[in-house]
């Protein structure tokens, strides 16, 4: 076949393509941009940012909007009242978690965040009490950060006022209080075996959010025929799954029913209890996925929403050196810093809460999902939608922040100085798939973060003006460029 004609026949089954979605298009659906046969509208986004390419494209079709990732519809919610309206006034009808291949490959749809239905209740109910039960958000919990606090700070000394990168220095210690909930021990810093782990979730990360890693979720069978760095990623993966069946192996070796010691001892009392139901969602598949969900989330987005604050603070060091007077005034040097203090530390606790603002860690949400048909302003959106319900638009809503776009702590302060709430505060999500670990995020970064002032002044080699605060990748999560540390005692 000539040139020509192989052109007209490509042009002819384009057009077909194009007929044959023009027919099929559910009725009512919300507007969107014009999407192309097979690929949907991904060749006109910003495949680093497709946040920012979503918040663009509703100034023109709404704050409800259509577009197609590949052949996959999605929903885009943008601002706060229209995320709000559907998380928390429409809860049960969104609800779903969307099944993100990549995620799906790892986790095969079992464990507690990408799963729906009675699995999903069942399991977030467990988590919530269990880890409630161990001290999540109470006062038994502080007890285990201030102990790790101090392991961080007695290796922040050890570098002697040298620069160093702090990212696994920081996930670390943040990692250390959700193995103490989940495996029932500390790791030491020196544990090689402990640190390799820390580096293959920060990669797992690092690859959801790059442009293959989204390409893989758009066409994974696609990207699944090629070499490349998600094959990595997967093997990767497969250590952390052997390292969490070893510790629950450990567990099941001395498990004590009546003396319960963390999160796995608990799964595994309720999986003898129900290991006679057929139906039930206490099984060995859900036991390592939930694991994992809690190893990998309660590792990295605590982790790296300090290493970003301690980079916003070298951004602006009069922010950080206001945070360290009143930190002075209130509580010394001499003392553990307290969840009591927070309500005397008004300035800092500002600056906190801007730092999740600002940071803005994962724009997209963890994407939603009709499991069944729903109405939404007037709109139909059928079963198996994606749902972006975009964290992003709310964090930089205009109508709820003054200067949405700048790292300014003032968002959270009122005008005597005094602490204030932003109901568009939303970093953790809303409605029923809210983070489990909110409280434990919360009080983490609170008491890392007011120690580590405590005791040193944070900067870097280039001083303030070297620091680049925009994220070096931005497509699940936006994630800081590296940068160099000096913490100088005081």
């Amino acid at each position: 076949m000539d040139v020509p004609s192989t052109l007209l026949l490509l042009g002819l089954v384009i057009a077909l393509l194009i007929l044959l979605r023009w027919r099929n298009k559910p009725k009512n659906l919300p507007p969107g941009p014009t999407a192309l046969p097979l690929v949907g509208n991904i060749l006109t986004m910003d495949n680093r940012a497709p946040f920012k390419t979503f918040l663009k494209w509703s100034k023109t079709y709404g704050p409800v909007m259509t577009v197609y990732l590949g052949s996959q519809r999605v929903l885009v919610l943008v601002g706060y009242e229209t995320v709000k309206e559907a998380l928390v006034d429409n809860a049960d009808d969104f609800v779903g978690r969307a099944p993100v291949p990549f995620v799906q490959r790892i986790l095969k749809g079992y464990g507690l965040v990408i799963s729906n239905g009675e699995r999903w209740r069942q399991l977030r109910r467990f988590a919530l009490t269990t880890l409630r039960d161990f001290g999540m958000g109470r006062k038994r919990m502080e007890g285990w950060i201030q102990e790790e606090s101090r392991h961080l700070l007695d290796t922040f000394k050890d570098t002697n006022a040298v620069p160093f990168d702090p990212t696994f220095y920081l996930s670390r210690a943040v990692s250390n209080i959700i193995c103490a909930l989940v495996f029932g021990q500390r790791f030491s810093y020196k544990d090689t075996h402990f640190l390799r782990l820390l580096q293959i979730i920060s990669g797992v990360l690092q690859f959801g959010s790059s442009s293959l890693g989204q390409l893989y979720n758009v066409f994974p069978r696609l990207v699944e025929l090629f070499p490349g760095k998600h094959h990595t990623v997967m093997k990767e993966v497969d250590e952390v799954k052997a390292f969490s069946r070893g510790k629950v192996q450990e567990h099941k070796d001395c498990l004590d029913p009546n003396n319960p010691r963390d999160f796995i001892d608990c799964f595994l009392v309720r999986l003898n209890q129900e290991k006679d139901n057929p139906n039930t969602e206490f099984h060995y598949d859900n036991l390592i996925a939930s694991v994992l969900n809690l190893f990998l989330a309660g590792t990295e987005t605590t982790s790296t929403t300090i290493r970003y604050a301690l980079m916003l603070l070298i951004k602006h060091p009069e922010i950080q050196t206001r945070m360290q007077k009143e930190i002075d005034a209130v509580i010394g040097r001499d003392r553990s810093p307290s969840m009591e203090d927070r309500k005397s530390l008004p300035f800092t606790d500002a600056v906190i809460h801007e730092v999740q603002r600002y940071v803005d860690l994962v724009p997209l949400n963890l994407p939603h999902y009709t499991t069944h048909r729903i109405t939404f302003r007037g709109y139909s959106i059928p079963k198996d939608t994606i749902i972006f319900p975009l964290l992003h638009s709310v964090l930089r809503d205009e109508e709820h922040w003054e200067e949405p776009w700048t790292f300014n702590p003032k968002h959270f302060l009122d005008t005597n100085g005094n602490f204030k709430k932003n109901p568009a505060f939303l970093p953790f999500s809303a409605g029923k798939r809210s983070c489990v670990g909110e409280s434990l995020a919360r009080m983490e970064l609170f008491m890392f973060l007011v120690s580590l002032l405590q005791h040193f002044t944070f900067t870097t080699p280039g001083g303030p003006e070297s620091i680049d605060t925009t994220p070096e990748v931005s497509g699940f999560a936006n994630l800081p460029r590296k940068y160099q540390l000096i913490a100088t005692p005081h």
